[in-house]
């Protein structure tokens, strides 16, 4: 059974709370980066996985994509998105990521936004989004970092007073599942190295174009200061790669 946290009531109570699912893509640090790694969306076809509230989605079809596909597990993700969404160019599907199965060649874009680290099998995922990509396809998604889930725990190193010291990273090398606490609950992620996941995307076929691990924007920082230790560390990984002709 695929983990779906966000149906839970009290969980989703949290997350809805949570800076980025009231505020949307501006209160996303890693935003202004992932859309720079993005292509021109005008007339493409585009994927969303693990779309969640349909931000994503939206923008696409913002920015004049001819057609948007969100796929999610969450009922209550896929509610609140289609609630906010009254555009005939978006669809959303509730599926789980892994059970995805599109046309070849049905897309010209996919992109997720810290989804796959709930995932088990990314290399079967990097497989799947290669055979559903037109060729030249581009494929750009957002992770926890390598760095920041190699710990279950996913916490500073604090001083007796409460003081963040620094954020330890153990056990890098062994990959697999770990037990995460978020939102007061326990949520399943599932750590690999950054090796793993430029190599799985190899295997595929894709070519990596760019790799970004950015920092919260200045403005962001100031709107959400409370943000300002994660310059001292990546928390997100972003890659940009494209299907192979």
């Amino acid at each position: 059974m695929k983990q779906n946290k966000y149906d839970d009531p009290d969980f989703f109570a949290n997350y809805s709370q949570m800076p980025r699912s009231t505020g949307g893509l501006n209160a996303a640090g890693e935003w202004q980066v992932f859309r720079g790694l993005l292509p021109k969306l005008k007339d493409t076809n585009v994927l969303d996985l693990g779309c969640g509230f349909g931000w994503h989605c939206r923008y696409a079809s913002q920015q004049q994509a001819q057609s948007v596909i969100g796929v999610d597990l969450s009922e209550n993700m896929l509610k609140r998105a289609r609630e906010s969404t009254h555009d005939p160019a978006i669809e959303y599907l509730q599926l789980a990521i892994e059970d995805i199965d599109f046309a070849p060649e049905q897309f010209d874009v996919v992109i997720s936004s810290l989804a796959f680290h709930y995932i088990k099998n990314f290399a079967a995922i990097c497989k799947k989004v290669y055979h559903a990509l037109k060729p030249e396809g581009s494929f750009v998604f957002s992770i926890e970092h390598p760095i920041f889930t190699a710990l279950a725990a996913q916490d500073w190193y604090h001083d007796d007073a409460g003081k963040r010291l620094h954020w330890p990273v153990d056990g890098y090398q062994d990959e697999g599942q770990r037990i995460a606490r978020f939102l007061d609950n326990d949520v399943i992620k599932y750590h690999r190295t950054l090796e793993t996941h430029i190599n799985a995307l190899i295997d595929a076929g894709f070519q990596i174009k760019k790799i970004s691990e950015p920092q919260p924007s200045k403005e962001v920082l100031e709107e959400y200061p409370e943000m300002k230790d994660e310059t001292r560390r990546p928390i997100f990984l972003l890659i940009a790669a494209v299907k192979n002709s």
